[in-house]
C-alpha cells in the first residue's frame, strides 16, 4: 500500500527566470526508509511533461544517478508512485552505493516505431517547431535524463541507465541515437527484437491483429535461431556503432526469449570490449527488481542479491 504523502511543496506558477518544474510536485515517504521519494515533471521534446522518481543519498552532492526503468510506457504518476513503493529495493540498493536513482515514466511504445521513423529531425515552422515525427518512449528517457542532469543533487557528467525487458532495448535505441548522454548502461533481459531487425513472421507464437503484433507468447531460447531472424544485418551494425558507453547484458536462463537476450550481448561484444554478459536461473521476468510484501518489506532471493551486487560492480567500475 502506497504511505500517506506529506503536504506538497507550494507551488505558485512557472519560474519565468528557470524552468517550470525544477521543483517536485510530490514529495512521499517511503515504509522502511529515511530516504524519501520527490516525484518531478521533465518536459519532453514536443512541450508535454513524464514524471520521474528521485532519490537521493545522504552526503553532499552532486551524485551519479540511476535511471530505472522496466517494460512498455503508459500509467503515468499513478504508476510510477506505485513502482517507487512496492519495488523500492533496487533503489534502496543504489542509494546504499552512493547512487541517487529513481524509476521513470515514458509514453507508451508505438508498434515498430524506432524501425519506420528514423532518428527524430526538428526545424523551425512559423516560429515554433516542426517534427518529422512523434518522439518515441526512449525521447522521454532522454528528456528525463537532461532534466535530472540540472538538478542540483545530481551530477550530469555521472548518468547511468538500468532497464528491464522492454526498457532494456530502449536503453540500446537511446544510444544507437543519443550519444554523450550516459556513463554506462544495464540491459536486463532486453527485448531487442525492433533494434535488431528480427524477423517474427512465421514464428508459430506471434499473430498480427489489425496491423499490430501479438508477440505475448513469442519464443526464442535458441541465439541461433535469434540470428537467423536477423533481416538487415548491416543496419544493426549500424545501430550499434552508437553505443558509446559500456554495457551490461543481463539474461534469464529458463526465458522464452533468452535466445534474444544473448544476441544483443554477442552483437554488442563484436563492436566492443567492455560489453559484459551474466545470466542467472529464476523463475521472474525482472528478476532484479524484487517485490515488496503486503508489510512494505522487500522479499529478496540470493540470485537476486547476487545480481544486484553484480549490477552495483558494474556501476561503480565505470562511476
Amino acid at each position: 500500500m502506497i504511505a500517506a504523502a506529506p503536504s506538497s511543496p507550494a507551488f505558485d506558477g512557472p519560474d519565468l527566470d528557470g524552468p517550470a518544474f525544477d521543483r517536485p510536485v510530490l514529495t512521499e515517504r517511503l515504509a522502511g526508509s529515511d530516504h524519501p521519494v520527490d516525484y518531478l515533471l521533465a518536459e519532453t521534446r514536443d512541450g508535454l511533461y513524464v514524471p520521474y522518481a528521485l532519490r537521493t543519498p545522504a552526503g553532499d552532492g552532486p551524485h551519479p544517478f540511476v535511471l530505472v526503468a522496466y517494460g512498455n510506457g503508459g500509467g503515468g504518476l499513478a504508476w510510477l508512485r506505485d513502482r517507487s513503493h512496492r519495488f523500492r529495493h533496487v533503489t534502496d540498493v543504489l542509494l546504499e552505493a552512493g547512487y541517487a536513482c529513481g524509476w521513470a515514466r515514458y509514453r507508451t511504445e508505438v508498434e515498430l516505431g524506432y524501425e519506420h521513423g528514423g532518428p527524430l529531425k526538428v526545424e523551425g515552422r512559423q516560429g515554433m517547431e516542426l517534427m518529422n515525427r512523434a518522439p518515441l518512449e526512449y525521447e522521454d528517457e532522454v528528456a528525463i535524463l537532461r532534466h535530472v542532469g540540472a538538478q542540483a543533487s545530481v551530477d550530469a557528467e555521472r548518468l547511468f541507465h538500468l532497464g528491464v525487458s522492454h526498457a532494456g532495448e530502449m536503453l540500446l535505441k537511446l544510444l544507437s541515437q543519443y550519444d554523450g548522454l550516459l556513463r554506462a548502461g544495464v540491459a536486463a533481459e532486453p527485448a531487442s527484437h525492433e533494434l535488431l531487425t528480427l524477423s517474427l513472421d512465421g514464428e508459430p507464437t506471434v499473430a498480427s491483429v489489425d496491423g499490430l503484433r501479438d508477440i505475448e507468447s513469442l519464443e526464442m531460447r535458441s541465439v541461433e535461431h535469434a540470428r537467423s531472424r536477423v533481416t538487415d544485418p548491416e543496419e544493426v551494425s549500424r545501430r550499434l556503432d552508437g553505443v558509446d558507453v559500456p554495457v551490461l547484458v543481463l539474461g534469464r536462463d529458463e526465458d522464452e526469449l533468452q535466445g534474444i537476450f544473448r544476441l544483443t550481448y554477442e552483437l554488442l561484444a563484436e563492436k566492443r570490449d567492455d560489453v559484459e554478459w551474466r545470466s542467472w536461473s529464476h523463475p521472474v521476468h525482472g528478476y532484479i527488481y524484487p517485490e515488496c510484501d503486503a508489510d512494505g518489506v522487500p522479499v529478496v532471493d540470493e540470485v537476486q542479491r547476487e545480481a544486484l551486487e553484480v549490477i552495483i560492480d558494474f556501476l561503480d567500475r565505470h562511476r
